[in-house]
């Protein structure tokens, strides 16, 4: 079953509260002290709700009600609690004498969480704005031990360039010792090249070719090649 109703809302009256009601909700309680607020409407005699009865005396009629905006200090305060209790207003109320919780919620809503954006605070989390995780690759991060783990070929290079700067023994080494850059004994002659310039120069294509002159008038018989026309003539005779 669910809670019941604080009246039977017939016959209540709603809206903004007058002064002779402020007045009658004020002698009652000062006279009576606080009681069940469903009662109090008809002790008193008005025509409200018990809720509407407690809301007013507690966040508008109560003597030690404080007025205006928050101080300073209770800011800070406000600041302070809400780190550690979030958004439990009635909780921080009680400990700021004299402000309400509807009061410190209004006012943290409009002025202090305003505040804190701008000196770069999250009014939520109550850490800095511009704090940023680290950049994530596939859902995977990289501790610090992985990263000094796994070395890139440019990092051995850089590693291997500063051994050898920071060994002064094989700098000097090859400073006063440095070798030529071409080697003596490539200027000097080799047997193939002294053999080549030594040849005398190759014939003429006409020299080569001078005895294929002397045999022009030869026949086929200087060759030995009559044999052949006799057998070919033989053959023809043959046949026919």
């Amino acid at each position: 079953m669910g809670r019941q109703p604080c009246c039977d809302k017939l016959g209540v009256k709603k809206g903004p509260w007058t002064a002779e009601e402020d007045k009658k909700l004020i002698n009652f309680i000062l006279t009576n002290g606080q009681c069940c607020w469903r009662a109090v409407p008809k002790l008193a005699g008005l025509r409200r709700c018990g809720k509407s009865c407690r809301l007013r005396w507690t966040n508008y009629l109560r003597p030690d009600l404080k007025r205006g905006l928050l101080s300073e200090d209770e800011q800070q305060l406000v600041i302070d609690l809400h780190a550690r209790l979030g958004n439990r207003w009635s909780k921080i109320a009680a400990r700021l004498p004299g402000r309400t919780d509807n009061e410190i919620k209004n006012h943290w809503n409009t002025h202090i969480k305003k505040k804190l954006m701008k000196m770069g605070i999250d009014p939520v989390t109550h850490e800095p704005l511009n704090k940023e995780s680290k950049p994530e690759k596939n859902g995977i991060t990289n501790s610090p031990e992985d990263n000094s783990s796994t070395t890139t070929p440019t990092d051995s290079n850089s590693t291997l360039l500063d051994s050898i700067c920071n060994d002064e023994s094989l700098l000097t080494s090859l400073w006063l010792d440095e070798p030529p850059l071409v080697d003596a004994s490539w200027n000097a002659a080799t047997p193939a090249t002294e053999a080549c310039n030594n040849e005398t120069t190759l014939a003429s294509w006409e020299d080569n070719i001078a005895w294929l002159l002397d045999c022009q008038d030869f026949g086929t018989q200087d060759f030995g090649f009559d044999c052949l026309n006799d057998s070919e003539s033989n053959t023809s005779k043959t046949v026919a």
